[in-house]
């Protein structure tokens, strides 16, 4: 008897039963940077959904800061986005300095400008070479860490440290700058614009990486905005929104720079915008540089709030008291509850902290940009290919230590 096909005329009926597959990616995933993990159910390669579960990581950073005196939570700051520390190192002075209605002197505003726009370079370095990177393309993200380490070793002989530097002070900062200061920066610079013409030659004519990023990952802005995402994240979708132009702090009103924005808020914008960036932190460090002093105080004249000099606290029974309160005790801000905020590396970082009056904050909380801009994760990967998670979530530059709740 011969077979008869009528009942597979249709396409349909020859496709067999299936059902998507569950895939755990993270958090021991190479390319999940920090402690994510993602519950991915894919149609073959599709993404059709995506649990995005941030944690895992429970350090307590809010409760740590309210256990110790004011000035003992800038360590814990460090280690927030610990690319960029310096940022937060400012932030959380800025808001401690809100809350108290004083204002550093001059130097130390255009020194925490300086420093904080060099820590913005190396994240953004870290980011994109990292991103290049996960792509296959390995001497950009060499070339990008190289510049990365020198911008340490300047910040190193400033500060001490290389990388976790907690150089910030309420009323101020530590030490003023050291002598070569200015020269050192000057000749930074010049590195981090030749590395940067360099890297974005060699990829943004690459087939391969361009292919990759263009189109992948698209957040839109109203999405962006509904959600609070900030920094480069929002700006690639083009929406024109950094705190240092929008609510100027510290010295930013006196600089010209532009604040970059992409169009298509795809993987692609978010790296460019980045890179752009780098050039725009440059000019507002050589503008720095110039309007500068080159002397005068780092820190307030108040040693209720600062301490006092070795050489007081060694030789006078006044600097010794001071020291022994501020330190045991703490500075007392009085009652009441402000929100800091600054344009970190990854967006809005903001402070909120309340006082009841003791040398011990009441309540630390962090808006840290990171977790606002992680919820876009979802709509950017959805419909796309498993393999355009890893651009994708490299552009987001999630940092664990941000998204610590």
């Amino acid at each position: 008897m011969e077979p008869t096909y009528e009942a597979f005329e249709d396409d349909a009926a020859l496709e067999l039963p299936s059902e998507p597959m569950r895939l755990n990616m993270g958090p021991a995933h190479p390319a999940v940077h920090g402690t994510i993990r993602m519950v991915l159910d894919l149609d073959g390669e599709t993404v059709q959904n995506v649990d995005v579960q941030p944690g895992y990581l429970h350090r307590g950073f809010e409760k740590s800061c309210e256990r110790g005196t004011w000035a003992q939570v800038f360590p814990y700051t460090d280690r927030l986005n610990y690319c960029s520390p310096m940022l937060n190192n400012v932030g959380f002075a800025l808001a401690v300095e809100k809350l108290l209605d004083i204002e550093v002197p001059e130097r130390a505003q255009y020194y925490r400008v300086i420093l904080g726009e060099l820590a913005r370079i190396t994240d953004h370095m870290i980011c994109n070479g990292a991103g290049a990177m996960e792509l296959g393309a390995f001497t950009p993200f060499l070339w990008l860490l190289k510049v990365r380490d020198w911008v340490w070793d300047v910040l190193e002989r400033e500060t001490g440290s290389r990388m976790t530097h907690s150089f910030g002070r309420i009323g101020g900062m530590a030490a003023p700058p050291t002598e070569t200061f200015a020269e050192d920066v000057t000749d930074l610079l010049e590195q981090v614009e030749k590395v940067t013409i360099e890297t974005e030659a060699l990829l943004l004519r690459n087939r391969i990486f361009v292919d990759r990023m263009q189109d992948v990952g698209i957040l839109s802005k109203e999405l962006a905005l509904s959600m609070g995402a900030t920094g480069p994240v929002l700006r690639s979708t083009g929406v024109d929104y950094d705190v240092r132009k929008a609510h100027p702090y510290m010295v930013y009103d006196r600089f010209d720079f532009e604040v970059p924005i992409g169009h298509k808020g795809d993987t692609y914008d978010r790296f460019l915008v980045r890179m752009e960036e780098i050039r725009q932190s440059v000019s507002i460090i050589r503008q720095a540089l110039e309007q500068m002093p080159t002397d005068g105080p780092v820190n307030v004249d108040d040693p209720r709030i600062v301490l006092p000099e070795k050489r007081e606290v060694y030789n006078t029974i006044e600097g010794t008291i001071a020291h022994f309160k501020l330190v045991m005790e703490g500075l007392k801000p009085p009652k009441g509850e402000v929100y800091g905020y600054t344009e970190g590396a990854n967006g809005e970082l903001g402070f909120f902290i309340v006082s009841d009056g003791s040398g011990t904050p009441y309540r630390v909380r962090v808006r840290p940009p990171c977790w606002f801009n992680l919820q876009g994760v979802r709509s950017m990967v959805m419909g796309g290919m498993l393999a355009d998670i890893i651009p994708t979530f490299g552009s987001i530059n999630m940092i664990g230590g941000e998204c610590d709740r």
